[in-house]
């Protein structure tokens, strides 16, 4: 959990929709978190295709590199981990709160109206770059 957790700023996770043309957005996004131990969340304040295109149910791929681990031991292959989910759209409730309460400063600094949503992510499987299942714990 303290690999996604601490990533901002250096090692800011990637996540990546697929947009109706069928090209991949990919963005990074600061606010990315593991929730629990099924689900990763973000903050989503942004207006742009990603925000356009996250809605529940969407297949959603969150990207980790942090070569640190690599050297620790951890991953692999440069550090890299990826993370394939569905997506919770929470516009209020309690999973909206908790991601909030939980955001790191300068992303709520980024939202101070707090007019953005929390996406939970269901993962449904994580990989190492050669594709092999990482065991999350």
């Amino acid at each position: 959990h303290e690999h996604i957790n601490t990533a901002f700023p250096a090692n800011v996770c990637l996540v990546g929709t697929v947009l109706p043309n069928g090209f991949a957005q990919i963005t990074p996004r600061g606010s990315t978190m593991v929730y629990d131990d099924d689900h990763l969340a973000l903050w989503e304040r942004g207006k742009g295709s990603t925000n356009a295109n996250l809605h529940h149910k969407t297949k959603v791929t969150v990207f980790l590199r942090k070569p640190q681990l690599r050297e620790a031991g951890v991953l692999p292959k440069g550090g890299i981990a990826r993370f394939y989910g569905t997506a919770e759209i929470h516009k209020s409730g309690a999973a909206y709160e908790e991601v909030w309460r939980r955001l790191v400063q300068p992303e709520k600094d980024r939202d101070p109206d707090k007019k953005g949503f929390a996406v939970l992510i269901k993962v449904e499987r994580a990989e190492d770059l050669d594709g092999q299942p990482l065991v999350l714990s």
